[in-house]
């Protein structure tokens, strides 16, 4: 998606530009497989050259699909390296990028980015927030034993 389409996803939830940016910074852990961002990779313009040719030599146009790529430098750790890449145009996933693109969330990016405690901070809100959309309780819910599946 892009950056309005972002926002009005997010809104649509209950949810503002600040908690968009700070949940996608949970972008800071873990990797995507490659034909989730194959397209963003030989196709996108607002991409670093140098970080587009390491993650095409993993991804290419056609097989691999299933080949990973961390979503930032550091992802084994929770930390703002995620939003620091977006500012290089080091962002693996088109969404991720469109974050720091020249719209309305630039500036909460570069916040970010030089701030951990506030992000630790505002990600934490926005967990809270996320967890009370659309509660399911008593028989409409579950807490399932195992959350892959339903129990």
């Amino acid at each position: 998606m892009d950056l309005p389409a972002l926002i009005n996803n997010f809104k649509r939830q209950g949810l503002n530009e600040r908690d968009l940016v700070a949940l996608s910074g949970g972008h800071t852990l873990g990797s995507a497989q490659c034909f989730t961002f194959r397209n963003r990779t030989h196709n996108d313009a607002n991409i670093d050259p140098k970080f587009a040719k390491q993650r095409k030599s993993t991804c290419p146009l056609v097989g691999g699909d299933s080949n990973l790529a961390p979503l930032d430098p550091t992802p084994a750790r929770f930390d703002v390296a995620y939003f620091n890449s977006l500012v290089k145009k080091r962002g693996l996933l088109h969404s991720d990028q469109a974050l720091f693109n020249g719209g309305s969330t630039d500036g909460l990016v570069k916040a970010y980015g030089s701030n951990a405690k506030a992000f630790w901070a505002d990600f934490a809100k926005s967990m809270v927030k996320m967890g009370n959309i659309k509660i399911l309780t008593g028989k409409q819910g579950q807490v399932r034993l195992n959350c892959r599946k339903v129990n």
